[in-house]
């Protein structure tokens, strides 16, 4: 089994670590946080580990210099951090924050409070996540994407940042506050989700989506405005 490890230079308050766990750099830890056996909080950047393996001139990197090497993440109050998950360096979580299991967020990605990340899903680093946004499982967030408050992304979603890969140049996509995008919908590098938009699932969105618009296909059109969604969804909750 797995020996728990926590930095010294971590900060834990009042919160909850399981036997198991790993606790990198001066990772900060606020009230109410539960993170169960198997997480990884604070794992160093790609290219801090490839130096580290020259300088330590290890085939094994022991579990303390990975903790010299880590600047640490900072967790919020009342988060949920589930088995297998790994958090990279300089990861900040707002308050109620919940991880599915074996999700992954590489660094530099700040996500705001009640947001939800379903398992499996993948948030490749240098993002910005909003406020209550619901993150179905299994979906793919490249590096640099922007997503607004109050967005639901379902299952499978994957989103990219190339437009020609693999090339030297990523662009980002910018997803504004809440949007719908359907399950298996794929978003090509470089656009623009409007506010309050809605994508059908299994669309291919190809160009920027207007606010408050519904697209679907492949490549995804304006098929109806947001009004009309939220008419035919009240129509399905109430079973007519």
């Amino acid at each position: 089994m797995i020996q728990t490890y926590i930095s010294r230079k971590a900060q834990l308050h009042n919160c909850t670590v399981f036997e198991g766990a790993i606790i990198l750099g001066n990772t900060e830890v606020n009230e109410g946080t539960m993170i169960f056996p198997y997480v990884v909080i604070g794992f160093p950047t790609r290219a801090k580990l490839k130096n580290a393996m020259v300088t330590f001139s290890a085939s094994n990197i022991e579990i303390t210099e990975l903790d010299s090497l880590s600047n640490g993440s900072r967790l919020g109050k009342n988060n949920i951090i589930r088995s297998s998950s790994i958090l990279y360096e300089e990861v900040e979580l707002g308050d109620n924050v919940e991880l599915g299991h074996h999700v992954m967020i590489r660094e530099q990605t700040r996500i705001g409070e009640n947001t939800l990340v379903g398992s499996g899903t993948i948030i490749d680093g240098k993002c910005i996540i909003g406020k209550n946004v619901s993150i179905q499982s299994g979906v793919y967030i490249p590096t640099g994407t922007v997503i607004g408050n109050n967005v639901f992304l379902g299952p499978r979603v994957v989103i990219t940042n190339d437009k020609y890969p693999a090339s030297k140049r990523l662009v980002a996509t910018v997803i504004e506050d809440n949007a719908v995008v359907g399950a298996n919908a794929v978003l090509i590098a470089g656009v623009r989700v409007g506010e309050g938009a809605v994508i059908g699932a299994g669309s291919v969105v190809t160009r920027d989506v207007p606010p408050y618009k519904v697209v679907y296909g492949i490549p995804a059109r304006v098929v109806s405005d947001r009004e009309e969604y939220e008419r035919k969804k009240k129509e399905y909750e109430r079973g007519t």
